[in-house]
């Protein structure tokens, strides 16, 4: 069960609402009905290294996505096969024995080969044998990764993002299941989909079942298959560092459309995209819609220049009160922000939750719990709980299982 924070705040273990999963190459293979299997996402052996093959697709696995156990002077892009992995990449046992030693009681673990919202599988061919994967996916995470130890991992399944409506059916199978939240696109739009304003509301069938089975919508940095860029020659580095502009454009989104304001339980977490910017982003969201209201309302789908875009169907602006939307509905997610725990009254301490990225390059393992004790340490144990633990329990609905002896 979990902890008493009224009385002594447990507060050597996290939970993570943001690691990885290698998926072992049985998933599909397993699962698939027979007459699909030769066109099921399988893993073969070549001169390139293990690679997946699917839809035509020859599809390695970058060095970056499994660096646990690596030297960032050893980080690299190049392919990498299983064998060279840690094995708790791929592996749910094997991960809780990395997770125990870097103090991660729970995880919440997005997908790798169907990238961070299954985009893989909107990009195929064969719908109906990409609902069967998706379907696949969502039974072996439920089953056997998060099955093979209650209460350590925290079950989040995908979607699919080409049929709003199979996805409903699929949100209320995988609730029945014990999912707990789904990936989205922190911007549908690069992949060809639908905005989350789009006028004929194509994600309704997908929000309200969310918002009625409590299940939250999780956008990872990086599900709209792009990478912003500064400037056309921009050093990858340098775009890497801007990078949370893609969770502060989804946040924005989110407040101003129409979702937040209709579905009173629908909740909204930015994994990966830190958190210190949400100080400015919600100040400067304030001023425009204070001095911006008036002609917005009257003049509708125009823009800035006078030039009709897309009809789009956005927050009532004269309702709109976006400090409270934001407290009631979107929570940010950090790896390691030090600017953001200075700032932690700011943002809202029950809008805060850590992640450990594990296994990629980012991550604070195996110091994840050292070094996130030393970020909160000036907090309040309360608020240190909440930021380390309390809220993905509560947000997640998620009940731990006990601190394992250390």
């Amino acid at each position: 069960m979990s902890q008493d924070t009224s009385t002594t705040p447990d507060l050597d273990w996290l939970i993570s609402v943001d690691d990885h999963i290698l998926e072992p190459p049985n998933v599909w293979q397993d699962r698939i009905p027979a007459k699909y299997r030769d066109d099921a996402p399988r893993m073969v052996a070549g001169d390139d290294g293990e690679v997946w093959v699917y839809d035509g697709k020859r599809i390695p696995t970058s060095g970056l996505s499994a660096a646990a156990g690596r030297k960032k002077e050893e980080f690299s892009p190049k392919p990498l096969s299983y064998s060279d992995m840690r094995p708790g990449c791929y592996d749910s046992v094997a991960r809780l024995a990395d997770m125990d030693k870097a103090g991660i009681l729970a995880s919440m673990c997005f997908p790798s080969f169907p990238r961070f919202c299954g985009q893989i599988f909107l990009e195929a061919s064969d719908k109906e044998l990409a609902l069967l994967c998706v379907q696949a996916y969502n039974d072996w995470i439920l089953d056997e990764w998060c099955g093979s130890a209650p209460g350590r991992y925290i079950p989040m399944t995908i979607i699919p993002l080409w049929d709003p409506r199979a996805a409903a059916k699929e949100i209320e199978r995988c609730a029945a299941k014990g999912s707990r939240a789904i990936a989205f696109s922190e911007n549908p739009a690069p992949l060809g989909l639908p905005t989350i304003h789009d006028k004929d509301g194509y994600w309704d069938p997908v929000m309200e079942t969310a918002h009625d089975a409590d299940i939250v919508v999780c956008m990872h940095a990086g599900s709209s298959s792009t990478m912003p860029k500064i400037s056309p020659n921009s050093p990858i580095l340098a775009n890497m560092a801007w990078g949370p502009i893609r969770a502060g454009g989804a946040m924005l989104e989110w407040l101003f459309s129409s979702y937040l304001q209709r579905l009173p339980n629908l909740r909204i977490a930015l994994s990966e995209g830190g958190v210190g910017w949400i100080p400015y982003f919600l100040e400067r969201a304030e001023q425009v819609l204070d001095k911006q209201r008036h002609w917005a309302t009257k003049m509708g789908s125009v823009d800035l220049y006078g030039v009709h875009g897309e009809a789009a169907r956005t927050a009532d602006l004269d309702t709109l009160d976006l400090r409270k939307t934001f407290s009631e509905h979107v929570y940010g997610c950090f790896i390691d922000d030090i600017h953001a725990m200075n700032s932690v009254s700011e943002i809202g301490e029950d809008n805060i939750m850590i992640e450990t990225d594990y296994p990629h390059t980012d991550s604070t393992w195996p110091d994840s719990i050292t070094l996130a004790q030393k970020r909160v340490a000036h907090l309040s144990p309360a608020v240190q709980y909440k930021l380390l633990r309390g809220n993905a329990e509560r947000v997640f609905r998620f009940t731990p299982a006990e601190p394992p002896a250390r």
